[in-house]
């Protein structure tokens, strides 16, 4: 191997470091829901396009949560918002911001997914 198969390799190999560390290691700072709105309510716009941004909402327990998705897209994957442990299933039209509203009793850590659980997100309820 010549000098420049050598570069080639090395190119590669930090482009394939870099995007598994980027995807699956580089933390990501969680959204805290500003409180407004009646009764204290909570509140976080979750912009879907390729995925959920922010991915990590922190809520306090015991207070209306009231998650607006932001659907700037058409893929078929992002069609729908499934978050299990609160019983919701919602379609969210394209290119139209959908609220959903819950309130979590218990601090923890709560999941959120795509129908396909191919896009996914995280809600953390802490102490109220």
């Amino acid at each position: 191997m010549n000098a420049t198969d050598w570069l080639v390799v090395l190119g590669g190999t930090a482009a394939v470091v870099w995007v598994n560390w980027y995807f699956f290691v580089a933390g990501r700072a969680p959204a805290y829901a500003a409180v407004g709105g009646a009764g204290g309510r909570q509140e976080v716009t979750v912009v879907v396009q390729g995925g959920y941004s922010p991915a990590h909402v922190r809520v306090k327990a015991g207070a209306p949560v009231r998650l607006v998705f932001d659907r700037q897209e058409t893929s078929g994957c992002s069609e729908e918002v499934v978050i299990p442990d609160f019983g919701i299933r919602r379609f969210l039209p394209a290119h139209e911001r959908t609220p959903v509203e819950f309130t979590p009793e218990r601090p923890g850590s709560y999941e959120f997914t795509c129908g396909m659980g191919m896009l996914r997100g995280r809600i953390t309820v802490d102490e109220g």
